[in-house]
């Protein structure tokens, strides 16, 4: 999980449209926060985003195990037991019935 939490400030200069700038200011916003929250959130993106593409084989790895094999323990639970067991046979026996 990626934490941006309790991490100290670090002074730094941003080069931003002088109009925007003007607006927020007379809007009352703190830019500093605005910045920094908005840069939090792209940087989690990218970083999940990221994350998605490095484990994508391990991904659809899983899901065709899943799709082949079904969920261990499938037959035993007391919930939702008209979903079957996540195999693809599975999906097709209930098409055909």
């Amino acid at each position: 999980m990626v934490r941006f939490d309790k991490a100290p400030k670090k002074a730094t200069n941003l080069s931003l449209n002088s109009k925007v700038l003007e607006m927020a200011r007379e809007l009352g916003m703190n830019v500093s926060e605005t910045v920094d929250a908005l840069l939090a959130k792209e940087v989690e993106r990218r970083y999940w985003e990221g994350w998605q593409e490095r484990n994508q084989d391990a991904i659809d790895d899983y899901n065709a195990r899943i799709r082949r094999e079904g969920i261990w323990g499938a037959q035993y639970r007391t919930f939702a037991r008209g979903l079957g067991d996540g195999r693809q046979e599975d999906a097709g026996k209930k098409k055909a019935a």
